[in-house]
């Protein structure tokens, strides 16, 4: 099966470099890109429950009913929701936040332990779903934090949680052998940028 992670769309709040996790924003009606047909087509499709990207989904995916993941959605930022680093910078726990290399809980908010744990469980109960689906090709439209999450639980183990990073509208085409999976061996195979693929397939 192939399962394609796509990261939302930008919002406001992206534009202007905020924390935005818990906070439910809709897409910046000026930055969405180019035509749907660049993505790849799909026989199910997941998405987040935030609005951006229910939106998102229905942008790539017009007329796909989307199966909706609670425990997909982004880490809660708490008390840095909608602030930038610019704001942040000075004050002493967030710069001890920054020093631990973004680990323990936001004050407020989530811990990058439990939320990786939260998507691991969410996308361990989508792929059962796809399995028992017979899916030859998925698509999950859902969040940076989440795709960080779930590539550095799955994907090669020498890759950071960071590493994942990707911009709005972009993330990674990967391989899992269902029996594989099923037996308990889960990993990501052959992960491809989503855009480096597509560029491929033009040529």
């Amino acid at each position: 099966m192939e399962l394609v992670l796509i990261r939302h769309f930008q919002t406001p709040g992206n534009g202007k470099g905020q924390y935005i996790g818990s906070t439910d924003e809709p897409l910046d009606e000026t930055k969405i890109p180019g035509p749907a047909a660049d993505y790849p087509k799909v026989d199910q499709l997941a998405v987040s429950p935030m609005k951006r990207c229910i939106q998102t989904a229905g942008i790539i995916y017009p007329g796909v009913e989307g199966r909706v993941c609670p425990l997909l959605r982004e880490i809660d930022f708490g008390e840095y929701e909608r602030r930038t680093y610019e704001e942040l910078k000075n004050e002493p726990a967030y710069q001890r936040w920054i020093d631990s290399g973004g680990l323990g809980a936001f004050p407020g908010g989530e811990d990058r332990r439990v939320f990786q744990e939260r998507c691991m469980q969410g996308m361990e109960e989508l792929m059962a779903y796809l399995i028992k689906q017979k899916c030859k090709r998925a698509a999950a439209v859902v969040h940076g934090g989440t795709i960080m999450a779930v590539m550095s639980a799955y994907g090669p183990k020498d890759k950071s949680f960071y590493h994942w990073q990707v911009k709005n509208g972009d993330g990674y085409l990967t391989e899992i052998d269902e029996r594989e999976w099923i037996a308990g061996r889960r990993m990501f195979q052959n992960i491809r940028s989503l855009w480096q693929t597509k560029e491929s397939e033009e040529r």
